[in-house]
């Protein structure tokens, strides 16, 4: 296991959000006992659960587009990874995405509170679960056996997403939304479908 934490810290993408979240914890630290914080830390991670869900299905997944440069982006984001799901450097998402996000996200909690340490601990919470998505995502696709039952399914599901139905089972650290919105299935009751390797050649 040390291994493969070691290879997850060490990837340039997570150490840079590694790096990231100590600055925005290190903001939050001396509010730690203000409800406010803990709020707003919560709020922050439960933003990233579910944008988890939303920008993998109605993001990752769009139809091929047409534009070349757009195509481009999608493929790096995600199909490629479909392609190649065990590659490292597809697995994790480019800081080229997410620090943008996570900068909008911040500006919009500040507009609305008017707040450096409310903004600081939202995006502490923020960056926070997003490190444990792609430690989720990573455990995913390495030879590591979840200890949980929880774990264990939401492992299989994640594979049964990438290598029998791309239409199915969206969630990498939870399943809530996809049972919420129709997208959890049990495996048996999911045909195979012919572009789950290739999401570009979709009709």
């Amino acid at each position: 296991m040390r291994k493969y934490v070691k290879e997850f810290g060490t990837f340039p993408d997570v150490t840079v959000m590694l790096l990231i979240l100590f600055v925005c914890a290190s903001l939050t630290a001396p509010h730690i006992l203000s409800l406010g914080t803990w709020v707003a830390l919560a709020a922050g991670m439960l933003t990233y659960a579910t944008s988890e869900y939303v920008v993998h299905r109605f993001l990752f997944h769009i139809q091929t587009p047409k534009n070349p440069f757009m195509l481009k982006m999608i493929k790096r984001l995600h199909y490629d990874h479909h392609v190649d799901p065990d590659n490292l450097k597809l697995l994790f998402l480019p800081l080229w995405f997410s620090i943008p996000g996570f900068i909008l996200y911040g500006l919009i909690v500040f507009l609305i509170t008017q707040s450096t340490s409310l903004t600081s601990a939202f995006a502490t919470g923020l960056v926070a679960y997003f490190l444990y998505y792609e430690w989720k995502h990573y455990i995913a696709h390495k030879p590591i056996q979840p200890r949980t039952k929880i774990g264990k399914s939401i492992k299989k599901h994640h594979l049964l997403h990438h290598f029998k139905n791309e239409n199915y089972w969206f969630g990498v650290t939870h399943t809530s939304f996809d049972k919420t919105l129709g997208t959890f299935k049990e495996n048996k009751d999911v045909e195979k479908s012919p572009t789950a390797r290739n999401l570009e050649k979709r009709m």
